[in-house]
């Protein structure tokens, strides 16, 4: 049993939308994580966790979802209830998850799944997650930027817009106010040049940032177009932060990486973390 404080986050993935190994890619990152089972990460994902209520919420819902919910009710145990989502985009890894809520599956009644106008949207205008609503597996709440809607004693959320690709919906950041802490999860952004304010001063605010670190560098995926998948890269977010404010580093830990990633290395991510900045693994947790 994991569970100490009466509030906190827990990771349950934090790979890019196709996981460590992703099907079909023979480089070395994912021929190990075939190899050793330990190295291998699912999609990116966060539980948050009240004990006083005994209940959780997911921010995103992963391909991996059926995967990531038997592993955190095996580390809480029983007698704890899903009682929500909150979906940051409308990319394949964060809301695939989705239809594992559906008949055909878990069957689950009312859930609220939360989210932009935009996403909402998306979901009732297109199967088949508009059955997902019709047949009242989940409960789709719209979510006005910016303002506070409260999960257990003491938390709340709010989503923080943040530049993406928008192909189906518009991209948010989830903020997780809790009793005593503040928790930032950004999986998926544009570069840091985009960012009003910058992002800098929005670390500032949290105490702990789950930040987007697709990519490690520039020269990561040669033959693709950046401008077709704009993501900061790790090098970027570290010189982005580390000028600046003593200890702000402290505050990132990187998520969203994709198998390509030099910090599924040891040695890479050990240098990296030297930083101040952390890694982040499935079970990596946060208190709230």
């Amino acid at each position: 049993m994991i569970h100490m404080e009466s509030a906190w986050a827990v990771v349950l993935g934090a790979a890019q939308d196709g996981g460590l190994p992703q099907m079909g890619c023979v480089c070395a990152h994912c021929r190990e994580a075939r190899r050793d089972l330990a190295m291998a990460e699912d999609p990116s994902s966060i539980a948050l966790v009240d004990d006083r209520t005994r209940q959780f919420w997911l921010l995103d819902l992963s391909p991996a979802l059926a995967r990531q919910y038997d592993w955190l009710q095996g580390e809480l145990g029983s007698g704890y209830r899903f009682a929500g989502a909150v979906l940051t985009h409308a990319h394949m890894g964060h809301y695939a998850g989705l239809l594992s809520l559906g008949r055909e599956a878990m069957n689950t009644r009312a859930i609220p799944v939360w989210g932009s106008r935009r996403m909402i949207d998306f979901l009732a205008a297109n199967a088949p997650f508009s059955q997902l609503i019709s047949l009242g597996n989940i409960e789709p709440v719209v979510l006005a930027p910016g303002m506070p809607h409260p999960l257990g004693a003491g938390m709340h959320i709010e989503l923080l817009p943040v530049p993406h690709r928008e192909e189906f919906s518009d991209t948010m950041a989830v903020v997780v106010q809790g009793p005593r802490r503040r928790l930032l999860y950004c999986p998926d952004t544009d570069g840091w040049a985009d960012w009003h304010p910058p992002i800098r001063e929005v670390v500032a605010t949290v105490d702990v940032a789950y930040l987007d670190a697709t990519f490690f560098d520039r020269q990561e995926l040669p033959g693709r177009d950046r401008r077709e998948i704009p993501h900061p890269t790790v090098e970027e977010t570290l010189a982005a932060l580390g000028p600046y404010e003593a200890g702000l580093l402290a505050r990132v830990r990187l998520i969203h990486l994709n198998h390509s990633n030099r910090l599924w290395s040891p040695a890479v991510r050990v240098a990296v973390e030297a930083s101040g900045a952390r890694v982040a693994r499935r079970g990596q947790r946060e208190t709230l």
